[in-house]
C-alpha cells in the first residue's frame, strides 16, 4: 500500500476514490474533450469570420459607390458647360460626336422641343452633391 493511501490528508489529491462514501468519478476522455473544444472554437471562429466578412462586404460596396462618384465627378469636370451648377439639381451629360467632348446640359433627353441636337449622344444624368462630388442618378 502506498503512503497516500494511509494518509487521510492526501485523499483529496489522489486521482481515485479512497473511501466508500467518496463520489464516483470516471476518468476524463481527453481526446473526446479536445475534439469538443476544437469544434466549439471552430464554431465561434466561423461566426466571427462571417461577421467580419459581412462588414467587409459593406465596406467594399461603399468603396465602389465612392469610386463611381469620383468617376462621375471627373467626367463632369472634364465636360464643357457655361453655367454655375446648383447642389442637388439634376443635369445631363451628352457626348458631342464631332468634337468627342462631354457636355453638361440642363435639358434631359426628353426635354428638347426640337429633339437632341445632331451628333450629340446622351450619356446619363448626374446630380451635384453637397460635398461637390457628382453622382450618376437614375431617370425618373
Amino acid at each position: 500500500m502506498r503512503i497516500e493511501d494511509t494518509d487521510p490528508a492526501k485523499h483529496a489529491s489522489i486521482e481515485y476514490p479512497m473511501e466508500v462514501s467518496a463520489p464516483v468519478f470516471a476518468p476524463i476522455q481527453v481526446v473526446a474533450e479536445k475534439d469538443k473544444a476544437v469544434n466549439i472554437a471552430r464554431q465561434n471562429a466561423q461566426l466571427e469570420y462571417d461577421r467580419i466578412m459581412e462588414q467587409a462586404a459593406v465596406l467594399v460596396k461603399q468603396a465602389k459607390a465612392l469610386q463611381a462618384r469620383l468617376d462621375a465627378t471627373e467626367m463632369v469636370h472634364a465636360a464643357t458647360f457655361s453655367f454655375n451648377p446648383i447642389h442637388g439639381k439634376i443635369y445631363h451629360l451628352y457626348v458631342d460626336q464631332r468634337t468627342q467632348k462631354n457636355l453638361l446640359i440642363q435639358n434631359g433627353p426628353n426635354e428638347w422641343s426640337c429633339g437632341i441636337p445632331q451628333n450629340w449622344t446622351y450619356s446619363f444624368a448626374v446630380k451635384k452633391l453637397g460635398d461637390s462630388t457628382w453622382a450618376v442618378v437614375e431617370e425618373v
